[in-house]
C-alpha cells in the first residue's frame, strides 16, 4: 500500500493524531531515533527526511541523541535533527535508564548536556532507573540543569559566557551556570534530610 516504511508511519500517525482530535502532546518515536539508527546521517535520511515532510506540524517527535543512551548531546546535533524533522525534538533521555542491565544504578549528576539547549528542544523526557529511590539525585539534578537553561534564556548574554565556559575550562564554571558537581552536593543534601525526616516519621 505504502512505497516506503516512513510513508506508512506517517500515514498512521497523522490518521491516528486526527481521530483523537489533534491532542496537544502526541508523541511519535521513529524507527530512526538517534543518529546512531541512520544511514548515513540525520540530515541525510531518506526515513527521516519523509517523517519531517509527511507529518502533521502538531505531532512531537521523540529523539535520544547520538546514541540510544547518549553520553553527550550538542546543540549542533539538536539542530541538525530539527532541520530534517521540521521541528523541534523531544529529548527522550536514557543517560539513567538500566532496564537494559539491572546490576548497574546510575546515582551520578545530570551531565554532559551543552548549556544553552533549551531553544533546540520542544521537551524532555527523563528515562530513570528501574529503582524508585535511586532516582533522587538524576531528577534533583535535572531540576538544577533545568533551572540554569531557564536563567540562561532569561539572559541571552549569559548564555554566551556559559557556552564560552563550556568550551574552555569546564572545571570552572561562570558564577550561575550549572556545575554537575554542585548540583550533585545539593542534592546530597537535600537526599540526607530527606531520609532523615523518613526515619522521623516512621519513629526510628
Amino acid at each position: 500500500v505504502f512505497p516506503s516504511l516512513a510513508q506508512a508511519h506517517a500515514s498512521v500517525a497523522n490518521e491516528v493524531y486526527q481521530e483523537l482530535g489533534q491532542p496537544s502532546v502526541f508523541l511519535f518515536c521513529p524507527t530512526e531515533y538517534c543518529s546512531s539508527l541512520c544511514s548515513p546521517s540525520p540530515s541525510q535520511s531518506c526515513y527521516l527526511q519523509t517523517i519531517g515532510q509527511e507529518l502533521l506540524p502538531g505531532i512531537n517527535v521523540i529523539w535520544t541523541g547520538p546514541k540510544v543512551v547518549s553520553q553527550e548531546l550538542s546543540a549542533a546535533l539538536l539542530e541538525e535533527v530539527e532541520g530534517v524533522l521540521r521541528r523541534r525534538p523531544i529529548i527522550w533521555d536514557n543517560l539513567y535508564a538500566n532496564d537494559y542491565d539491572c546490576r548497574r544504578v546510575f546515582l551520578g549528576p545530570y551531565m554532559g548536556r551543552a548549556p544553552g539547549l533549551m531553544p533546540r528542544l520542544h521537551g524532555l523526557l527523563l528515562n530513570p532507573n528501574c529503582e524508585l529511590q535511586a532516582n533522587f539525585i538524576p531528577i534533583h539534578t535535572l531540576g538544577t540543569w533545568f533551572q540554569s537553561e531557564l536563567e540562561s534564556c532569561a539572559n541571552p548574554d549569559h548564555a554566551g559566557m556559559e557556552m564560552a565556559a563550556a568550551l574552555g575550562d569546564s572545571q570552572s564554571p561562570q558564577e550561575g551556570s550549572y556545575s554537575p558537581q554542585e548540583a550533585l552536593e545539593l542534592a546530597l543534601c537535600d537526599w540526607v534530610a530527606e531520609i532523615n525526616q523518613q526515619a522521623l516519621e516512621q519513629g526510628r
